[in-house]
């Protein structure tokens, strides 16, 4: 079944289907609701709860969306794009109707949405529960108290990362006290493992212009272009419109960043003119400045990923690095550079200075200064030779 959303005005949506008697009893269930004969379409209220509410009914149907809609809707894209994700994925972990179901799944995701958390967020918190409750069936025998701490083990014995495990605590913790409320689980039990105090892998200059010389497309440099001047994240990059674009003052808008935050960070000369060679040559529509295969979608940032690992192989860059790397790059450059560190944290985003202090330990301006002892003694060996 296919469906079709369409804005009325500002406080109505149009709804249109295939006549069908399966998809007329699913539209009957919705609240507010009503066929309007002139429309020949049904009208629903322009309001998050019932777009929600209407997805949730047509769980299994293809949705598409007015483009206009698309472009001013950003809860309507993420829903859309949840439903995309979980339609590419292959991966199917079946547990007992009884512990862990739609249901338990849509209570979880409700009480994440209510708080204002992300499409993504509601996407990894409702795996880590899942893959728990896998656990929990093959260790029934044991209270969920006991098991927590056990589960954590067992992740971190599959060589997990610990920001990973400490992810997969903060998903169970939430689940537990905001959903099943009923479990009287000790703080004690969500043992979290130490930060690892790992360095963020950096691009070299030399190699950020390698990398960027490599690719010839226009829209994928555009995108790598974009990616390290302002320092995005991948979310980010394909999030962007052309409206956010300010290229008198050099500066470039990042809507509903990382904790829903927006902020302004640099927009580079070069880089404005590899979107506007760009948007020259493709004339991207739907309101996305890099608009995806779907009708009103962006593009996905697997496709950006990609895009940045084909650049690596062409530019025959041997470290490990993702995208993730042109936004290091970028926070380490400045800070080479001179820029004070306060800056850079609000040109990345970051709540805390602390987190952004993390580049320091990767800056190499000021260790180029000290003259390595193997070589001051090696120096002082020949000259003692000669």
């Amino acid at each position: 079944m296919e469906i079709w959303l369409g804005k009325r005005n500002e406080s109505e949506l149009l709804v249109k289907f295939a006549y069908s008697d399966e998809g007329i009893a699913r539209m009957r269930q919705l609240s507010h609701r009503r066929w309007e004969p002139e429309a020949r379409a049904w009208i629903i209220p322009y309001m998050l709860l019932t777009i929600d509410e209407l997805l949730e009914k047509f769980g299994d149907a293809n949705v598409r969306a007015d483009r206009a809609l698309m472009a001013e809707c950003q809860f309507l894209c993420d829903l859309l794009e949840e439903r995309e994700a979980r339609a590419r994925s292959n991966r199917k972990v079946v547990f007992e109707e009884s512990e862990w179901g739609k249901f338990t799944e849509y209570q979880l995701t409700f009480e994440l949405k209510i708080r204002g958390h992300s499409v993504k967020t509601i996407r990894t918190y409702c795996g880590h529960v899942r893959r728990f409750y896998r656990f929990y069936e093959e260790h029934r025998v044991i209270g969920v108290a006991d098991l927590i701490p056990k589960y954590s083990y067992s992740l971190l014995s599959e060589n997990r990362s610990h920001s990973y495990v400490n992810q997969a605590i903060s998903a169970l913790k939430f689940y537990l006290e905001k959903v099943c409320r009923e479990y009287g689980v000790s703080q004690a039990s969500f043992v979290r493992p130490k930060k690892q105090k790992k360095l963020p892998n950096v691009l070299s200059t030399g190699e950020v212009i390698r990398l960027l010389s490599s690719v010839a497309n226009g829209k994928h440099r555009a995108i790598l272009f974009l990616a390290y001047s302002s320092g995005l994240r991948v979310g980010e990059v394909v999030r962007l419109r052309l409206s956010d674009f300010d290229s008198e003052r050099k500066t470039l808008q990042v809507r509903q960043g990382k904790g829903r935050k927006d902020r302004q960070t640099l927009l580079s000369e070069a880089a404005y003119e590899a979107v506007q060679i760009y948007v020259k040559q493709e004339k991207p529509g739907g309101g996305w400045l890099f608009p995806g295969q779907a009708l009103g979608s962006h593009l996905t940032e697997r496709t950006v990923q990609k895009v940045f690992e084909n650049a690596v192989g062409k530019a025959q860059i041997q470290k490990d690095v993702s995208v993730h790397s042109l936004r290091h790059s970028f926070a380490t450059h400045l800070l080479e550079g001179g820029i004070d560190i306060r800056y850079i944290q609000q040109l990345l985003g970051h709540k805390n200075v602390t987190t952004t202090e993390i580049y320091t330990h990767v800056a190499i301006k000021d260790v180029s200064r000290i003259h390595n002892p193997l070589d001051r003694i090696l120096e002082s060996s020949e000259l003692e030779d000669g």
